[in-house]
C-alpha cells in the first residue's frame, strides 16, 4: 500500500478516535453532572444578587429543568431518529 494512503488511513483512525471521544463526553452522566452545578451555581449567583427570596432552594428550578431535559431528549431523539432512518 502506497505511503499516502497509509497515512490517510491513519489520519481517518485518529479522527475517528476524537469523534468517538467526544461523543461519549456528550452523552456522558458526568457532563450532565457538571453542566447541572453549574447551573444551580449561577442560578443561585442571579438569584441573591436580585434579592429573590428562598434563592438557593429556588435555584433548583432551572438545574430540574435541566436534568429532566437531558432525559427525555434522549428518548425523544432517539424516535426522531428511528422515525426518519428506521431501525
Amino acid at each position: 500500500m502506497p505511503d499516502e494512503i497509509r497515512a490517510e488511513i491513519e489520519r481517518i483512525k485518529e479522527r475517528n478516535k476524537r469523534v468517538e471521544a467526544d461523543k461519549a463526553w456528550e452523552t456522558s452522566w458526568a457532563r450532565k453532572i457538571v453542566i447541572a452545578a453549574f447551573t444551580y451555581i449561577l442560578a443561585s449567583l442571579v438569584l441573591v444578587s436580585i434579592g429573590a427570596p428562598a434563592p438557593l432552594i429556588n435555584a433548583f428550578i432551572p438545574t430540574l429543568g435541566f436534568v429532566l431535559s437531558t432525559m427525555t431528549f434522549d428518548f425523544i431523539k432517539n424516535k426522531w431518529v428511528e422515525g426518519r432512518y428506521g431501525k
